[in-house]
């Protein structure tokens, strides 16, 4: 078995909130829940043991085809009793751009494009984040966390753990927070996978954007180290989709 243990106040209530989940959703794209033990100072979870199945990278032939099915079939399976809709935090997450034009220096510092370049394009990106943002809800079932350390390969199985972020959404938000992170690893760009999701691309890299150039977070130390890694795949993207200039 694999076990989770809560560390700090946040993976608790993040711990709790996926037990809840798997409490409630039993689908092939799950890992089989063993248990689960809601301890004041470290609520345990009891998963089953997948340290044998195939962990991209590296990505294999159909691994992608497999992903977007397995997608797919989350989108269609039924959300459990009172989860979040995305439409709940999305005015909170999805405003990245809007945080760049109100204190650049953190994104600047990133080394990723002149002042000029984003004052000069500030206004497109605005309004595509905000158009994006608008297509969000939906009535489907989201894991709204895809990156390879959350996905994994049997032979008969693509399985996604880490449930603690899952909400109600449309599901192309799923499949665009996944395809900077593929690229990065090695894949095909994103408006090859799924051309649909470039819609969301603007919205997507503004939210690694805004993050990339902030301090570590202690408990997480690597977290800022991943965003900068996806928005070096996402912003080429947005650049694209939007038809914009070349960064200086």
């Amino acid at each position: 078995a694999f076990v989770k243990a809560g560390a700090t106040a946040d993976t608790s209530t993040w711990l709790r909130r996926e037990a809840a989940f798997y409490s409630s959703v039993t689908a092939p794209f799950l890992p089989c829940f063993l248990g689960y033990e809601d301890a004041p100072d470290a609520p345990l979870i009891v998963l089953e043991d997948l340290s044998e199945a195939h962990w991209p990278p590296p990505w294999e032939a159909g691994h992608i085809e497999r992903v977007l099915a397995t997608l797919g079939e989350v989108a269609r399976t039924t959300p459990p009793p009172r989860l979040r809709r995305l439409t709940d935090t999305a005015g909170e997450m999805f405003n990245g751009w809007r945080v760049i034009a109100a204190d650049p220096e953190p994104f600047l510092s990133l080394g990723l494009c002149s002042a000029h370049w984003l004052s000069s394009n500030l206004p497109r990106l605005l309004a595509a984040e905000d158009a994006a943002r608008g297509m969000v809800d939906g009535d489907e079932l989201l894991h709204f966390d895809v990156r390879s350390d959350n996905l994994c390969f049997t032979a008969d199985r693509t399985l996604l753990v880490d449930w603690n972020h899952a909400c109600i959404g449309n599901v192309l938000v799923d499949v665009a927070a996944w395809l900077p992170s593929l690229e990065f690893e090695g894949g095909p760009p994103p408006e090859e996978v799924a051309p649909a999701a470039s819609e969301f691309a603007a919205l997507i890299t503004g939210y690694f954007a805004a993050q990339a150039g902030l301090p570590n977070i202690p408990d997480a130390p690597f977290v800022r180290r991943v965003q900068r890694e996806q928005l070096s795949t996402a912003l080429p993207w947005t650049i694209r989709a939007l038809r914009l200039p070349n960064p200086s």
